[in-house]
Order: C-alpha cells, then sequence, then structure tokens
C-alpha cells in the first residue's frame, strides 16, 4: 500500500528506527510510492468529518432477561 503523506512516511521510518516494523515493510511501502509528490498531510473527507461530529445516541434499555422473582409475576 503506498504511502498517502510526507507526515505518514516520516511515521513508518520512525517506527523502523525503533524496529516496530521490518526493513522489507517499509521498503515494501516505499516503492509502491514511487517518486510521487506526496503532500504534508492528508485531511478527513467531508462524509468521514460528518460521522465523527455526530452525537451518538444514549443505548437503549432493554427489559431484564433474568426471570421474574419468587412470588412476583409481571
Amino acid at each position: 500500500m503506498p504511502f498517502k503523506s510526507q507526515a505518514q512516511r516520516r511515521k513508518f521510518a520512525q517506527l523502523l528506527v525503533e524496529g516496530k516494523i521490518s526493513n522489507q515493510t517499509f521498503e515494501e511501502w516505499n516503492r509502491e510510492t514511487g517518486a510521487k509528490r506526496l503532500p504534508e498531510r492528508v485531511g478527513r473527507t467531508k462524509s468521514a468529518a460528518k460521522k465523527s461530529t455526530a452525537k451518538k445516541s444514549a443505548p437503549k434499555r432493554t427489559r431484564s432477561s433474568r426471570p421474574a422473582a419468587r412470588g412476583h409475576k409481571r
């Protein structure tokens, strides 16, 4: 998978130095990217930005699956 930005390329280089990824992985990504001119950073798409800012609804309350206590009927 090719790099999407210069920032991502730097991050992978840092991970390589720290030993968290192999040289083979870094070289594969670098080879697939080629000599493309990459942006410094890649922003979110409009649809991804909308999803992250949407309010999360409270979880729905459901009736308990436990049987009713003895002597009490529902």
